[in-house]
């Protein structure tokens, strides 16, 4: 189960927020590379599930998130992430759900890439209120492969890794007010698969 907490921000405001004491020591880097998948009557969108490819460094996961809720930023859901090889999209050997995973597996000869992200991530663990919280900032862009559609990424995602829930609306909070003044960060309920479907279906 994900619990995380994601918040939009600014240009403007990413000066300001890198310099909170909370995450001036700078985080870990690494690029994202990810591929989102569906059937071309978009079975996983109709039951609000994402299939995700990512390489991250040199290693590729692959990715099974259901539908879960989403109010004011803050999103529960259930989550599979394991190792594969580019395409194999072995869900069999993925998702603990029996039944998930032969519906999956049924779906698969059917599912094309529809569109990617590619990000930069700088991420840091920081504890807060008895909770351990990883704290990802994403830079980068969603496009549709062999179009021009394109548009901008930046987010950051509270992730709970343990203690209470309400510590993410808590650290939210902290990290509004920076040593430059308050900065802007707006609870956002749209997914970066729902971003990317959203552009896939203007092409």
């Amino acid at each position: 189960m994900e619990t995380e907490l994601k918040l939009s921000l600014t240009l403007q405001d990413l000066p300001h927020l890198l310099s909170h004491p909370l995450m001036a020591q700078g985080g870990t880097e690494q690029r994202l590379l990810n591929t989102y998948f569906d059937t071309p009557d978009l079975k996983l969108q109709e039951r609000r599930m994402a299939v995700r490819e990512r390489l991250a460094g040199t290693q590729w996961l692959l990715t099974v998130k259901t539908a879960g809720q989403s109010e004011n930023g803050l999103s529960r859901r259930q989550e599979w992430e394991g190792p594969t090889s580019p395409g194999a999209l072995q869900f069999d050997t993925l998702v603990d759900d029996v039944a998930l995973a032969a519906e999956l597996m049924a779906l698969r000869p059917s599912l094309k890439a529809l569109f990617c992200t590619d990000f930069e991530r700088q991420r840091w663990v920081i504890t807060h209120d008895d909770a351990r919280i990883e704290v990802a900032l994403d830079q980068g862009r969603i496009h549709v492969p062999g179009t021009a559609l394109s548009e901008p990424l930046l987010e950051l995602e509270l992730e709970l890794l343990s203690g209470p829930e309400s510590a993410l609306m808590a650290l939210a909070k902290v990290l509004r007010q920076t040593p430059q003044g308050p900065v802007t960060l707006a609870p956002s309920d749209t997914s970066k698969a729902q971003r990317g479907m959203a552009l896939w279906q203007r092409a």
